[in-house]
């Protein structure tokens, strides 16, 4: 349900009518900006915001015909205003129009986006002290490696998003420009007080400088900005995806009553959800790459980058309000078995606790080389004959000579491994 809600909200920012609906705003700020300024009687400014309105059927009616989206628009507003609507559009060019209304749509976009991070932050972090002292086996390259607490993955995840809300801030903020600056960015037929005047009254700024149109440096930082998120989105999926591994089995999506995981084996219950995710990251990198070819438009602007972002505007803030949605439900509902962690974590035969044993030997006095070699010629033979870790140093003459066997069974202590959770869960969620 959360997951259609999120659709249904960006096919309404996205919809035609809210487009033009941003048209309008631009167009009524610039006329307020002019009669300001004494261009437009205080009368006709009031009949053009009292009667200004549109029909998205009209415009594509008139549209059909002059094949300008702009022209059919303005036209479409003038039969609504009369005599009046000779002041609307005065001195703009269309990119002043399309430009600026595209940073509120963005914009509008970015606030929903920063409070879907924010939902999912709330889910990580509530996982995370859930677990917080669950110990789970840490892998490297895949492999055992040595020990973390199943809470460490989550505020591992907590503090990207964090990173992310920040990113998405400061996209949101590099985007949040207009121009009003006319056909080449001049200012030749529209004076700057009309721009900084229309920019304020719209909760945008004005570009310091400007061609026909805003630089797409800026809206390439953004859509690159969320492919930073959704590739985040994805290292969180693909780890879910290994952790309900039949193998592994530490972890599972929710499954809910009546679903099915597969056509032909009813036994399947597939991480769906989390590969969805995986899928969609790619998505996004695709719309991060033609944002990047948008920058270089010939001269003071040509027309190419206008399709594409047609097309990735909203379908990569969607894309992306789907994976954020579709993520916090997912670790909301996360099924994790405290079991089969700690059955995996013990299925070494304690060989995750071979750097302990490494150090103490060093800090007997031993070359780290020599003392390196007799760790792992035990260790080998764990991987080698399924024996016991602990129980193979002690049998061991070389390192019986250096160390007892309290003291080995010393190292052999879980909580040495779990010692500073506590402040690395200071330092993520500051407190």
């Amino acid at each position: 349900m959360i997951e259609r809600y999120t659709r249904k909200r960006f096919q309404e920012i996205w919809s035609e009518e809210n487009r033009y609906r941003k048209w309008l705003d631009v167009e009524l700020a610039a006329c307020e900006a002019w009669a300001r300024l004494g261009r437009i009687p205080k009368k006709s400014l009031d009949t053009i915001k009292r009667k200004a309105r549109f029909t998205v059927a009209r415009i594509e009616e008139i549209e059909a015909v002059t094949r300008h989206d702009v022209i059919a628009f303005v036209s479409c507003v003038a039969e609504h205003v009369g005599e009046d609507a000779r002041f609307i559009h005065m001195g703009l060019t269309s990119s002043d129009v399309l430009d600026t209304a595209y940073a509120l749509l963005l914009k509008e976009s970015g606030a929903i986006l920063s409070d879907d991070i924010r939902a999912l932050m709330d889910a990580l972090k509530k996982r995370a002290y859930e677990f917080r002292r669950t110990p789970a086996m840490g892998r490297s390259h895949g492999i055992h490696a040595e020990p973390i607490t199943f809470g460490l993955k989550f505020a591992l995840w907590y503090a990207e998003m964090e990173r992310n809300l920040a990113r998405l801030e400061r996209a949101v903020e590099t985007v949040s420009y207009g121009k009003i600056s006319g056909a080449v960015g001049t200012f030749a037929n529209v004076p700057p007080e009309v721009e900084a005047y229309a920019c304020r009254r719209l909760g945008l700024k004005p570009a310091p400088i400007s061609t026909q149109v805003l630089q797409r440096d800026r809206h390439a930082e953004f859509f690159t900005t969320l492919a930073i998120i959704g590739a985040s989105l994805e290292k969180i999926a693909t780890e879910i995806r290994h952790l309900q591994r039949t193998e592994v089995l530490e972890a599972m999506e929710p499954f809910g009553k009546g679903q099915k995981g597969s056509s032909a084996m009813p036994h399947k219950k597939n991480p769906i959800g989390s590969e969805n995710i995986s899928g969609l990251a790619r998505l996004l990198r695709g719309y991060c790459v033609s944002a990047l070819e948008n920058v270089a438009l010939w001269h003071e602007r040509d027309i190419s980058h206008s399709s594409v972002e047609r097309v990735i505007g909203p379908d990569a803030t969607t894309v992306l309000d789907f994976m954020l949605a579709r993520l916090t439900g997912i670790i909301e509902g996360l099924v994790v078995f405290p079991e089969n962690i700690r059955k995996n974590l013990e299925l070494t035969k304690g060989l995750w606790h071979s750097q302990n044993v490494l150090l103490a030997l060093v800090e007997k006095g031993m070359a780290r080389d020599d003392a390196y070699a007799l760790v792992q010629r035990n260790a080998l033979k764990v991987w080698e004959s399924d024996a016991d870790f602990k129980a193979l140093l002690k049998k061991d003459r070389d390192i019986l000579k250096v160390l007892g066997k309290k003291e080995l069974d010393d190292l052999f202590d879980l909580s040495h491994h779990l010692e500073h959770i506590d402040t690395i869960f200071e330092r993520v969620f500051h407190e």
